[in-house]
């Protein structure tokens, strides 16, 4: 008989996402039970185990020595994620991790090489490969339905910026932002042979001051000979956008256009949408479907949907467009196949 158990999950750190996760957790994921949430400001631990009815603490070694925890899901700051994982995996926990993995790749591929030897499962949070219409376009996609596909072209735009602290400390805005593309562009099309980015400081100079940008435009040429346009912004003002067209021989998926409504209104000499203001509001069932999947893997003790490899596979596309970004050249890449995983290198 399937195993219908609750899982038993702790959940580290407590900031937006992490609170967004808690509430999933502790109500509106079904195959989870939420036993503890941790974060290292007291305050906000107390008040989130408090409201939720679960205990919390500020050591995450609480989560790590409790036995009846069978997962731990990792939202706290990216500097963490890497020993996070690492410590989870010698507490034998499976391990679900926001992305990215870390800010550099040795400790990334440590974390995952830490996972793999303790035999437990990590999963990254790319969320989008969860969210209903993005998971019935790919499927067409795969199904054939669309042909040879032959142009990629995806926005991820936000609202605002966020604070320039966290800027400072988020890997750069193609590690914190055009990561989700990358990953989007492998899982619909193809994997990717040659990266070119574009990008500058345009909005603020602030971001060029703490060495970063705040729009940018990446091509990509994938495996298959198709092309990929993604185009990014910390900025866009109006909302937040998240669109994907994808384009073949035989037809067109489109996915995305994040409405808070989707109805547009046409008065004389002007059309008006409502858009959502940010990544929350649009991928609420998103959210709760990762989690759902990630706690169906562990109880069936099969392989998680998005692996650290995956999560691995997105970093090193990132860094080669920052190293396009730095050198004013296109980026090729190779990619093997391992033990039923992709990685990529630089050619």
């Amino acid at each position: 008989m399937p195993d219908t158990r609750r899982v038993r999950m702790g959940l580290a750190g407590l900031g937006r996402l992490g609170q967004f996760h808690a509430e999933n957790m502790a109500g509106r994921v079904p195959s989870v039970e939420l036993v503890r949430v941790v974060d290292p400001i007291e305050e906000i631990a107390s008040s989130t185990g408090e409201r939720l009815g679960v205990a919390w603490s500020i050591a995450y070694d609480d989560v790590l020595n409790d036995s009846s925890i069978e997962a731990v899901v990792i939202a706290a700051p990216t500097p963490y994620h890497a020993p996070m994982i690492e410590q989870a995996a010698a507490a034998g926990k499976q391990v679900f991790c926001e992305k990215p993995i870390s800010l550099e790749r040795e400790p990334t591929e440590r974390a995952i090489a830490a996972t793999r030897d303790a035999g437990v499962k990590l999963q990254i949070g790319f969320h989008r490969r969860f969210d209903p219409d993005w998971v019935a376009a790919t499927s067409r996609i795969k199904a054939g339905e669309l042909g040879d596909v032959y142009l990629f072209r995806t926005s991820l735009r936000d609202m605002r910026p966020p604070s320039l602290e966290y800027i400072k400390g988020s890997g750069g805005f193609f590690l914190d932002v055009t990561v989700h593309d990358f990953d989007a562009a492998r899982w619909m099309v193809d994997e990717i042979d040659e990266v070119s980015a574009f990008g500058a400081a345009l909005t603020d100079p602030a971001f060029a001051a703490v060495g970063d940008i705040d729009n940018a435009v990446v091509v990509v040429r994938f495996a298959s000979g198709a092309l990929g346009v993604i185009d990014n912004s910390r900025a866009a003002g109006y909302g937040y956008e998240c669109s994907t067209e994808v384009m073949g021989s035989r037809a067109t998926a489109r996915v995305g256009y994040d409405r808070r409504v989707n109805v547009e209104w046409l008065t004389p000499g002007a059309a008006t949408r409502d858009y959502v203001s940010n990544f929350v509001e649009r991928y609420p069932r998103a959210y709760v479907a990762e989690l759902e999947a990630f706690a169906e893997a562990v109880r069936a003790d099969r392989p998680v949907a998005v692996s650290g490899e995956d999560g691995l596979a997105a970093f090193t596309l990132c860094k080669a467009a920052e190293r396009s970004l730095h050198d004013g050249r296109a980026v090729r890449l190779r990619h093997t196949d391992r033990d039923g995983h992709v990685y990529y290198e630089a050619a």
